[in-house]
This record gives structure tokens, sequence and C-alpha cells, in this order.
């Protein structure tokens, strides 16, 4: 795998595409944790090349519920990203998700597994800046489309 420093990029959620069902019960509970922070300090994985979250399809629903105009995305693709599948005996490859991605249809929940080199890195931004983000930001939301969030070794 390649290695690099690791960004996140504020980006819409809305050209993010969703692979995996959810677990409302599980949104609800995670959604409470961050509204009562006020804060959002994790950020989503995707697709460089496609937009296809890779993790955080909780966050994503949360984020969309919340009506967030940026988001906090870390993209990689599968040259620095592992995938395998969460239960035993099934077979899961980026040919795979990739497919499902195009198809608009979506895996059962914790079908996929991405294994990343690294911690995410960092983020700690209030909530009411991904509501109302100023122009600046959105600007950089925007343009990220072809910026690459990996810096070379």
């Amino acid at each position: 795998m390649k290695t690099g420093i690791v960004q996140y990029q504020l980006l819409d959620p809305r050209k993010l595409i969703p692979t995996e069902e959810i677990d409302n019960d599980r949104v609800i509970e995670l959604e409470r944790e961050i509204v009562q922070s006020g804060r959002w300090t994790r950020p989503i994985t995707a697709h460089r090349a496609d937009w296809f979250v890779m993790d955080g399809h909780h966050r994503l629903t949360i984020a969309q519920r919340l009506c967030f105009r940026v988001l906090p995305v870390v993209l990689l693709d599968y040259d620095t990203v592992r995938v395998e599948a969460w239960r035993p005996g099934e077979t899961i490859t980026p040919d795979m998700i990739s497919a499902m991605a195009r198809s608009g249809r979506r895996f059962p929940s914790k079908t996929t597994r991405h294994i990343f080199e690294g911690a995410p890195p960092a983020c700690d931004i209030p909530l009411k800046d991904l509501r109302h983000p100023n122009a600046v930001q959105s600007t950089q939301a925007l343009e990220a489309w072809a910026k690459p969030s990996m810096s070379p070794d």
C-alpha cells in the first residue's frame, strides 16, 4: 500500500454515493451523540474517483438529516485501502463495491469492511459551520473534485 499524509476536504454530502444500508437505531444513537457534542469529529471516507462511501454510511445519513452543506471527507482508493467482508465466508472485492455504487443498489449493513493504514485525520468542526459554511468553505468544497487528498511520500 502507498502511504502519505491523509487530509480531509469539505465536500457536499449530496454528492457521496452510499453502498450499504444503515441501521436506523445506530443512526438515532450516533446522531444524538453528535448533536449533543455540537461538533463533527470524524471524516467520512470515500473513493477518490467515484465518490462512493467506504466508511461512514451512518454519519452520511446523519449529515443529510441535519442538512449539512459540506462535510469532512477523506478521498482514497484501493491502492491505499484493503477491503474484506465483515461476515465469515463472504467475499467482497473493490470491483463488487464499484459495481454496487454504479447500480444504485446497496449491500446490507455491515457488509464491507475497509481497512485503512493509520488513523483518519483529526477534525473538530462546529455543526453550524457544516450547515452554513462561509463562502470560502463552499468554494473549496466545489473545487475539491480535482484535489488529491494524499501527499506523496
